[in-house]
């Protein structure tokens, strides 16, 4: 890996622990060569590199900044830099299944309390597209019924932050049918845990129903966390059905 692709890795790492915020002003090449101690011209070839992959953006006459990381509702794209960091940053899934498991916990107890007699059957056409697909490529439908549960919320606020990240999210579901699925075991456990989502939601139970979604999404993540200890791929970015040449196995 050459010298500027390993500092631009690490003002990566820097953006995802915080230590660098969205918004914020990166500082100089002088400061970042001293930090790091490195050159100015590795630096600006750091820099440069970044800015190429929308991860951080130069205001004339203000300096560089940190992007935003969240798209905005228009545009919810591939493209965006939080996925850059999904792709380049193993951690970054089990980041993601953190907000998931917070987000759609709450989505979940405000759906039972809310959601409306449309909402109800929205949520359980979902729920029997999702039973009806293979379990091996259903992706999309297990997406769709969390995003109905989300929806049913009626908190617009959490409706859009979810949707905002919709591609991101996805993601997490594809890998976890990807490696999960495959597992008879898992793929079971998933099933039965959907069920008791499905049904504390309809029958209006807010305290199950977050229960239910949390425990859920924890799942998951602790077990393709116990399938990286034990040595095996986890493959985080599927191939996509529409353009099989895309597609990243990465051991975590």
């Amino acid at each position: 890996m050459a010298i500027s692709q390993e500092i631009s890795y690490r003002l990566e790492r820097l953006i995802l622990d915080g230590g660098l915020a969205p918004e914020q002003k990166i500082p100089s090449e002088r400061q970042l060569a001293a930090r790091l101690g490195v050159s100015r011209a590795i630096i600006r070839e750091a820099l440069h590199e970044l800015q190429g992959r929308g991860v951080i953006e130069t205001r004339h006459g203000k300096g560089s900044f940190v992007a935003s990381m969240v798209p905005g509702s228009n545009r919810i794209d591939d493209q965006s830099p939080l996925m850059h960091l999904f792709e380049g940053h193993p951690r970054t899934l089990y980041d993601l299944l953190e907000v998931r498991e917070q987000l759609e916990g709450q989505a979940a107890f405000l759906a039972a309390q809310r959601a409306t007699s449309l909402d109800r059957h929205r949520i359980t056409k979902a729920f029997r597209a999702l039973e009806e697909t293979d379990p091996l490529s259903n992706a999309r439908a297990d997406h769709s019924f969390h995003l109905a549960i989300v929806e049913a919320s009626h908190n617009p606020v959490l409706v859009h932050v979810l949707n905002s990240l919709k591609n991101m999210m996805l993601m997490t579901v594809q890998a976890s049918v990807a490696n999960l699925n495959p597992r008879q075991e898992m793929r079971k456990k998933i099933v039965r845990q959907h069920r008791q989502l499905y049904d504390a939601v309809t029958s209006g139970k807010p305290g199950a129903a977050q229960k239910a979604a949390t425990a859920h999404v924890r799942f998951v993540s602790d077990a393709m966390r116990d399938l990286e200890k034990e040595g095996s791929e986890v493959i985080r970015m599927p191939v996509p059905p529409e353009s099989p040449a895309r597609h990243s196995q990465t051991r975590l």
